[in-house]
């Protein structure tokens, strides 16, 4: 069909002191079928992701139900709360961080609130306060601030409930008689 026998062919130079030609090897014709994306790979394209280039500033606040890259420079705040959100190696973040969860690159100024995890990787930088029930932080990444790392159930931020020293989960100890232990009789 496209010529084919001549691409098999090898190529003689034309002089004996000639440069030699390079041919260009054809690849087989690829079968429309194969190149379909499978059931596997349609779950991976059905999540939709948004990128904010190296050249893009944001001021103000981000909200969203996609996942998002940042590698530009966005300051304000950032809710995306279902999604998660991941700072580029570029990407400069001033902002109060909201998400389900977030992977930092770059750097982030700002408190980060996350229901599953924070993952700060290696040259990636933290300056503020995290919330998440799960944090990495990869060996030369820089981190200044405080972790609170709550339950899964409990909602960030949430200060988990505390008694009094002294207080005990147990009841008091009962006399025989029925009466509190220590009770005068």
């Amino acid at each position: 069909m496209w010529k084919r026998d001549d691409a098999a062919k090898p190529a003689v130079p034309a002089a004996p002191g000639a440069a030699p030609t390079h041919t260009a090897t054809t690849s087989p014709a690829v079968d429309a079928a194969a190149t379909r994306p499978t059931a596997g790979d349609a779950r991976g394209l059905e999540r939709n992701a948004v990128n904010i280039g190296k050249s893009v500033v944001v001021k103000g606040e981000l909200n969203g139900s996609e996942d998002l890259t940042i590698e530009g420079q966005v300051e304000g705040k950032i809710e995306l709360r279902q999604n998660v959100l991941t700072i580029g190696p570029n990407g400069r973040v001033k902002a109060q961080i909201f998400a389900k969860a977030v992977i930092i690159l770059g750097e982030v100024t700002g408190n980060v609130t996350a229901t599953e995890k924070v993952d700060i990787r290696d040259n990636g930088s933290v300056d503020g306060d995290i919330a998440s029930p799960r944090v990495a932080i990869a060996e030369g990444a820089h981190f200044r601030g405080s972790i609170d790392m709550q339950k899964a159930g409990a909602k960030p931020g949430e200060k988990p409930e505390t008694k009094p020293a002294g207080a005990s989960t147990s009841p008091a100890p009962q006399s025989p008689a029925g009466a509190p232990a220590g009770a005068a009789r």
